[in-house]
């Protein structure tokens, strides 16, 4: 038996999506819907561009790692603009163009866009191995030979990495899609996502140079320890005799130097952990040209010979001559040169020889009449000239008699205006502590409180001082 035919039903417009198969609509609601269903897709895809660039952010506050962040680059740079890959070139310091990364969705065409890639980076690279400057005519030349490479039938858009206004690299992205157009909301996801690159850049070489900074700053810390070692911890007992003395440095390592040393070994004693009953005791005092790390290793070399000349037990002058010979070469390759003044004492006859390398002339405040005396003799700086000629000279100090030795720190301490400390403010206030003050203590803490004054409070001296006050005790 025959089966009746089937009647035909008329066709039924296609209905958006979300919309039940079961219900027709009314011709007049279908572009309801339709708009309905185009703004649903519009969101969704809001989403997705949000979440992705989300992605990007969270990867730029959470990777410590660089590579891994532009390992992301092209990936979330293609993904936010429907696009088929992306490929990241950066440029380094020496004008050379790498390949850092390249995506493509088709693992099948990775391949021959990397060898496009290359090829172009290749033909823009010049003779000697190093790219044009990137800034100008390079980055055109290499679009074109990228795009030429590719084909016209690849949608090739290219954006520059910009970092603290240098051109760090470009990020390209692309699409075989014939279809596929670069509208303008596309293009400015894709600079979005090369700003946040070079964001990733900067930071990552911020972090760089901090931990570099963090390095010096551990070796400037051991080196200030072991310059602070190496100063005086404190100031020897020299019989009839009351010392005083500090050195504050502009920076953790400084250039000023000043020793107690003993000079007759074989007639000292050691009680409770200091030498007693030495009779002559060398005194001296320094400055290295400059401030920092250099200054204070000079400094460090200066104090190791300085100390081994003493027990040699040449005068003053000789011994001067000795540091000059020994240091010459060394001082005259870094360009830096030592002021030295060195003297010694004898606690029995009370007499103080001395030499002088082009340092700040001690100060001698004499009880009997008081007045001041500079000690003084001729002598050029130590690693200025090996032929140099340095001279002794001698005082028999008195009993009340105070001497200071000082670096140029406080002669040249600047106010505020402008003027200079000098020697004649300092004259003027170490004679009014000799009568005001009753130890070196004292007149030592004076003294650089009349700096600091003059200075400003509040301000730091930019040279490090030194200061040293030996009194014969009456």
């Amino acid at each position: 038996m025959a089966t009746a035919p089937v009647p035909k039903q008329p066709s039924q417009p296609d209905l958006p999506s979300g919309i039940s198969s079961g219900i027709v609509p009314s011709p007049e609601l279908v572009p309801v819907f339709a708009l309905e269903d185009l703004i649903a897709r519009l969101n969704r895809e809001h989403n997705k561009v949000q979440d992705l660039l989300g992605s990007l952010g969270f990867a730029l506050r959470s990777f410590t790692n660089l590579n891994q962040f532009l390992e992301l680059t092209p990936l979330i740079a293609s993904r936010v603009t429907d696009a088929d890959g992306g490929a990241l070139v950066l440029f380094r310091p020496n004008g050379q163009m790498r390949l850092e990364q390249v995506h493509c969705q088709d693992s099948r065409q990775n391949q021959s866009i990397r060898k496009a890639l290359e090829a172009a980076m290749r033909q823009v690279t010049s003779t000697d191995g190093s790219a044009s400057d990137p800034a100008t005519a390079s980055l055109s030349e290499l679009d074109q030979r990228i795009s030429h490479l590719l084909g016209p039938e690849v949608q090739l858009f290219g954006t520059t990495i910009l970092a603290k206004s240098v051109e760090r690299g470009r990020l390209y992205v692309f699409s075989h899609d014939a279809d596929y157009e670069w509208t303008e909301t596309r293009q400015k996801l894709v600079r979005l996502v090369a700003d946040q690159t070079a964001v990733a850049i900067a930071n990552d070489e911020l972090t760089v140079e901090l931990r570099k900074k963090e390095r010096l700053d551990r070796e400037l810390e051991i080196g200030a320890e072991i310059q602070i070692q190496l100063l005086p911890r404190q100031c020897p007992n020299i019989r009839g005799v009351n010392l005083a003395a500090r050195c504050l440095t502009a920076s953790r390592v400084g250039g000023d130097y000043y020793d107690f040393i003993p000079a007759n070994y074989d007639q000292m004693r050691w009680r409770n952990g200091n030498l007693d009953d030495c009779r002559c005791w060398s005194i001296a005092i320094g400055d290295v040209m400059g401030k920092g790390v250099p200054a204070g290793l000079i400094m460090t070399m200066l104090r190791g010979m300085l100390r081994a000349e003493v027990l040699n037990g040449h005068s003053p002058a000789r011994i001067l001559q000795h540091l000059n010979h020994v240091m010459y070469a060394d001082l005259e390759n870094s360009n830096r040169f030592v002021t030295l003044f060195y003297s010694d004492y004898d606690a029995e006859t009370r007499i103080l020889r001395y030499g002088n390398a082009a340092h700040n002339p001690p100060l001698l405040w004499q009880a009997a009449t008081k007045t001041l005396k500079r000690l003084d003799t001729l002598g050029m700086l130590i690693g200025l000239d090996i032929d140099t000629q340095y001279y002794d000279a001698q005082i028999e100090l008195q009993l009340g008699d105070i001497l200071i030795y000082y670096t140029d720190g406080f002669t040249d301490a600047a106010s505020p205006a402008g003027d200079r400390y000098d020697e004649a403010n300092l004259s003027h206030d170490f004679q009014h502590a000799c009568q005001s003050c009753e130890n070196p203590q004292q007149i030592l803490d004076y003294l650089f409180g009349q700096v600091q004054q003059f200075v400003g409070n509040g301000q730091t001296n930019e040279d490090d001082m030194t200061l040293i006050v030996m009194q014969v005790q009456p």
